[in-house]
């Protein structure tokens, strides 16, 4: 496999790429139901919810429901499709405590500190996230992350969501970088993959969730065999 010749940034994706969203997430779900004596089965309850998030952040990456929408009811759509009942005092309550505990934990993909330390050498290395400003900078810091990256470029800070351009855009602006010498590192075909090329940015799939796609795409499964590439 040739490598990329050219490329001096490299754009990553933070959850569900470098930052393992779902193992964080179940730890922080396993922590505030204990807090507040929710006596749901965690398995069936992740079982449940996990489609039912990432249905909420296609929501609200295409602007059809806000941030305090999606909060609100990926928890209680998912408490009512168990048929466990839950107050909405209560849903608020967790809803703002998974926020606030979900950064406190700090597990990341296999390889990640591996492959960050071999391209940091080589590559200028840049963040582009649709996760929340408060909760992304946290995230980071908390993983030891934070050192590698020279820019963080958030949704909230370019005023739109992966896959619309200007984020892209906005991000290598931000980077003093071109589409010609940059390229995209993601998990999420739509919003990272589809988008960076949409506007001529190479990219590269970390498809470790087996998603279809197209056979031209970059595809890796690991995030070491980035080095294929780079």
């Amino acid at each position: 496999m040739l490598k990329l010749n050219k490329i001096e940034h490299v754009f990553f994706d933070l959850d569900h790429t470098l930052w393992d969203f779902d193992k964080n997430s179940a730890l922080t779900f396993e922590h505030i139901f204990k807090k507040h004596k929710v006596n749901t089965n965690l398995s069936d309850f992740l079982s449940c919810y996990e489609p039912i998030n990432l249905k909420y952040w296609k929501l609200y990456r295409d602007e059809k429901v806000t941030k305090d929408n999606l909060r609100y009811n990926r928890l209680k759509e998912t408490f009512d499709a168990l048929q466990f009942k839950v107050e909405d005092e209560l849903i608020y309550l967790l809803s703002e405590d998974y926020i606030n505990y979900l950064t406190s934990f700090n597990h990341v993909y296999d390889g990640t500190f591996e492959i960050l330390e071999y391209l940091k050498t080589k590559y200028k290395l840049h963040i582009i996230t649709n996760g929340f400003i408060e909760a992304q900078s946290s995230k980071l810091k908390v993983s030891k992350l934070d050192h590698y990256f020279e820019t963080v470029t958030s949704a909230e800070s370019a005023g739109v969501k992966k896959p619309n351009p200007k984020i892209f855009n906005f991000a290598l602006e931000t980077a003093n970088a071109k589409t010609q010498n940059s390229i995209m590192i993601g998990d999420n075909y739509e919003a990272d993959i589809l988008g960076a090329l949409n506007i001529g940015l190479d990219a590269i799939c970390f498809n470790y969730h087996k998603a279809e796609v197209q056979p031209e795409i970059k595809v890796i499964d690991h995030l070491l065999d980035i080095k294929k590439y780079l």
